[in-house]
């Protein structure tokens, strides 16, 4: 059986579509597992001490790195989980996240960056897969996970450079603009300049009842 196929989802209707049941594979099914969400399914909470980020998770385009996020959903903890790097819009993007004719890029990058890997659960890469462009609040992988970032405004000039699996809602995009307000110290990673929380903000999966 074709590797990626074998690992895609089996999109179909769940009782509770954030803890799927799981169909093993056979003669009659393509798919190994999966899920499809309702309107106002699929939004998994990620609690901060500022507050609750409600994130509305892609399975149609990022069956991986969504399936990923719900063994996360079902630790009881996610131990290692936490947000280590934030940077604002500054002067370079506008409040709706659009970037300011000929400013520059950053930094600061207007972004929140993390880590999803819990000590808990033996983290495997997540392959590349094919979702939207990265837009203010979207939720991606930097590279092939662990790691993940959270934008803050449109980033056009990175195109499709990286795996967006959900965004928050706009509501709680105050909650992320609070933390990147947080008190940070100055690093360089590859020759880049980036802003370092002093103190790591921690992470705590939640469902959301809707």
């Amino acid at each position: 059986m074709d590797y990626d196929l074998y690992y895609l989802c089996w999109l179909k209707r769940q009782k509770d579509a954030l803890n799927p049941e799981r169909v093993d594979p056979g003669n009659e099914n393509m798919w190994t597992s999966g899920f499809v969400f309702d309107k106002g399914e699929g939004v998994v909470g990620l609690e901060t001490d500022y507050g609750i980020l409600r994130i509305k998770l892609l399975p149609d385009c990022a069956p991986h790195s969504v399936a990923y996020i719900l063994e996360l959903l079902a630790l009881p903890h996610c131990i290692g989980c936490q947000i280590y790097r934030a940077e604002s819009r500054g002067s370079f993007w506008d409040a709706q996240g659009n970037h300011i004719k000929k400013a520059k890029f950053g930094p600061p990058f207007a972004l929140i960056q993390g880590t999803l890997e819990s000590h808990e659960f033996m983290f495997k890469d997540i392959p590349k897969e094919h979702c939207p462009a990265i837009k203010r609040g979207s939720v991606a992988w930097v590279g092939s996970g662990p790691e993940f970032f959270i934008s803050l405004a449109n980033h056009k000039e990175w195109r499709d450079q990286y795996t967006v699996f959900g965004y928050v809602l706009s509501k709680d995009m105050e909650i992320l603009e609070k933390i990147s307000q947080l008190p940070t110290k100055s690093d360089v990673w590859s020759n880049i300049a980036v802003s370092i929380l002093e103190n790591p903000v921690i992470l705590r999966f939640r469902r959301i009842h809707t």
